[in-house]
């Protein structure tokens, strides 16, 4: 509310207003837009979905992303990496909290596509798949994240080899 009062101090009456969209837009302009997604792949066989993780681990965060062959989209994958957490209160500290894979665009923007399993028990697990984006393209800021986010998603999937270990082809 504070930064609408600012925005909006100086509007004589009867003006219209400055809105959260405009202020929002304007931002983008200067500093670039960031797009998010999550991917639920849910009921996931356990085993499956623990294979995929480890091709991840074995084929790219143990292993020489520069080796990767690029295609077709252009986005390259430029490293991986396991991340863990520490908790600030206490220090104590969890591992394998999911899987980073970070990608390059032609223009060079960069990208990341996060990877964590949940839920691994008699009910099968759930895969997430958190994509996010860097824009620089001012004529591209309008996009809807899911559209904006549409080819590093298939290029993160199909590296996994989503579908083929498993078996599903969509969230």
């Amino acid at each position: 509310m504070s930064i609408l009062m600012k925005a909006n101090e100086n509007t004589p009456e009867g003006s219209p207003l400055v809105s959260v969209k405009d202020i929002v837009t304007k931002h983008w302009a200067k500093y670039g837009r960031h797009f998010y997604c999550r991917y639920d792949y849910e009921a996931v066989d356990s085993d499956a979905a623990n294979e995929m993780m480890d091709l991840i681990r074995d084929s790219f965060v143990n292993g020489d992303c520069s080796a990767i062959p690029g295609d077709d989209s252009g986005i390259k994958l430029t490293g991986a990496e396991e991340f863990g957490y520490t908790d600030p209160v206490d220090g104590s500290q969890t591992s394998k909290q999911g899987l980073i894979m970070s990608f390059e665009y032609e223009n060079g923007d960069t990208a990341r596509a996060v990877f964590r399993l949940s839920g691994t028990g008699s009910a099968g697990a759930t895969i997430r798949m958190y994509l996010e984006k860097y824009e620089k393209d001012e004529s591209k800021h309008g996009e809807a994240a899911p559209a904006a986010l549409k080819g590093l998603a298939d290029r993160a999937i199909g590296l996994v080899k989503m579908q083929e270990l498993t078996g599903r082809d969509s969230p």
